[in-house]
């Protein structure tokens, strides 16, 4: 476990209609990290959320998709959050 000093998970609603889990991680040293599941998988998103933060040394790997958050990360590319106006509210 990583010493985040908040952690915040919740569920989103994707202008396709579709649901996503989207987590923010505040470090100790206040960093704020971002995480995302397309698939319902809440550790998913925490462990992107505290690697995107620094507290987690390996960066995870999540299933292929077609959301352009999935291609950006896949790519090694950073999200863009406001593509999700619901997720741009969290940031």
């Amino acid at each position: 476990m990583y010493p985040a000093a908040r952690l915040h998970v919740r569920s989103i609603r994707l202008k396709s209609g579709e649901e996503a889990l989207l987590a923010r991680v505040v470090a100790p040293d206040g960093r704020i990290g971002m995480g995302f599941s397309l698939h319902g998988d809440a550790s998913t998103a925490r462990h992107m959320a505290e690697w995107h933060a620094g507290l987690r040394p390996e960066r995870p790997s999540i299933p292929p998709g077609e959301h352009e958050w999935a291609k950006a990360w896949s790519a090694g590319r950073e999200i863009d959050w406001s593509l999700e106006p619901q997720a741009a509210k969290a940031e």
